[in-house]
């Protein structure tokens, strides 16, 4: 036996016998009429026995009387060495009790494939690994002014709440869950945020929501639904903000929390609706979904001096029903009997099962296109290798078992070459030799599918090869 990271050269033999003959019979030919003939060091059996010589690898077919096919020896010896004893192969005449002509076809260098894939991995070292410059003035000096913008965060009351420089002196106020809220604040120059810490309103933060005008801005989740339906049982809040679905606060953009800030909503618009189970932050978005004349939003304010309210108006019942609200749906009336109301975004999936079918938007405009490739594509590798048995052709998948191309065999010898990274596969209706699993790996495809495999006695590391 030999390891395949030790050899070196495989020499590639073509034999032909006038009769039928069988595997043993070549290997016995081999052993047999190369004994003694190039000396004591270079005898077969005791270059194999110390694994300078890999196995003999026989592969033969009989048809008609004739047994014709491949016999394949790795070797581990030099190039001199190796060619003397593929010549010294060419020497036998007889297979078992048959007239036989042994020609060697090539001797393949083996660590050409390790050669190609230190280039590729040399190349992409060179461009990833030194790709960084040093860092211009300009730069240093941007980060400097940053840091210098940016003012440390502070603690208030008996809590210690983190909150912004700001949050005492401003007349207006931003309630948000947590010290990474403050903190993405006071980097985008907003520095009247205070953090209630947990689902528990700290007194200090209900005591401020009453001496100044307040906005509440959370998370769009249950959490911060939680935490604005305590904030509203135990504070005086004005306006109400979410971020955007599946993000944090802490994560958003300096322009996605302005945008956020100057979206909000009054909270009187909101009280009709707190007796529902419904999220209270799907109902915040529902209202900013509407069109902009409808809820024309105050603006949020110079960023640089915090976030200070509009000029602050008496809380009267004549200027609550100034504000055009959401109008409120009784709580008798069940979701499927709702009026919807007309916006030009679409309604949920999940609202648009339940109106009745005249209500129903008709279906007006045409289906999105699906992709070709999607259509026609079988949902696994199995189902594309049945598909391609019996057609003599071969396929090249992409990631996702989508289709590439189908070619013909004669087509595949320049196919190959010209595959892109996007190929992860190639299903081949014939059988695939040494060189086709060497191209095959060298372009870096993770399996391949053929009906046989004939004469590979090097499997790549990562080659999952799928015989049917």
């Amino acid at each position: 036996m030999y390891s395949i990271d030790t050899i070196k050269y495989l020499i590639h033999v073509h034999i032909e016998a006038e009769g039928v003959v069988e595997k043993t019979d070549v290997i016995g030919a081999v052993f047999g009429q190369t004994e003694g003939l190039l000396g004591e060091d270079m005898d077969l059996r005791d270059l194999q026995r110390s694994g300078r010589v890999g196995r003999i690898d026989v592969q033969i077919s009989s048809k008609f009387g004739k047994t014709t096919g491949e016999c394949y020896i790795a070797s581990s010896l030099d190039r001199a060495e190796t060619a003397i004893l593929a010549a010294a192969l060419e020497t036998i005449d007889r297979v078992g009790p048959c007239i036989a002509v042994v020609q060697v076809q090539n001797i393949e260098d083996l660590r050409a494939i390790k050669r190609r894939q230190i280039v590729e991995r040399a190349k992409e070292l060179l461009l990833e690994s030194f790709d960084e410059v040093g860092i211009s003035t300009y730069d240093i000096l941007a980060e400097v002014r940053e840091a210098s913008r940016v003012e440390k965060i502070t603690a208030i009351g008996e809590e210690r709440l983190p909150a912004g420089p700001n949050v005492l002196d401003s007349d207006a106020i931003i309630i948000v869950e947590g010290r990474a809220d403050v903190l993405n604040l006071l980097k985008c120059g907003i520095k009247n945020t205070v953090a209630v810490e947990g689902t528990k309103v700290p007194k200090t933060v209900s005591e401020l929501s009453f001496k100044k005008n307040t906005t509440v801005f959370l998370d769009g989740d249950r959490g911060g639904d939680l935490i604005l339906r305590e904030l509203l049982q135990v504070a005086d809040i004005d306006f109400v903000a979410f971020s955007p679905r599946r993000r944090s606060v802490e994560d958003m953009s300096r322009k996605e929390i302005v945008k956020a800030l100057r979206n909000k909503v009054p909270v009187d618009v909101l009280k009709a609706h707190l007796e529902k189970e419904e999220s209270i932050s799907d109902l915040v978005f529902e209202i900013e979904a509407g069109p902009a004349e409808e809820h024309p939003a105050p603006v949020v304010g110079s960023v640089e001096k915090g976030v200070p309210a509009a000029p602050e108006q008496p809380k009267t019942a004549e200027s609550v029903s100034k504000i055009p609200a959401v109008p409120a749906v009784p709580a008798a009336v069940k979701p499927a009997e709702r009026t919807p109301v007309k916006k030009e975004v679409p309604l949920p999936e999940s609202e648009a099962a339940k109106l009745p079918e005249t209500q129903k938007i008709p279906e007006t405009a045409e289906p999105e296109p699906v992709s070709v490739k999607k259509q026609l594509s079988p949902a696994s590798i199995t189902d594309h290798i049945e598909a391609m048995k019996n057609t003599g052709r071969a396929r090249v998948l992409a990631e996702n078992s989508v289709i590439i191309g189908d070619y013909s065999l004669p087509e595949l010898t320049g196919v190959i070459p010209k595959l892109n990274d996007d190929a992860r596969g190639i299903i081949i209706d014939s059988s695939v030799n040494q060189k086709i699993i060497d191209q095959v790996f060298a372009k870096g495809l993770k399996f391949i599918a053929a009906g046989k495999f004939d004469g590979v006695i090097r499997r790549p590391t990562g080659l999952r090869m799928i015989p049917f």
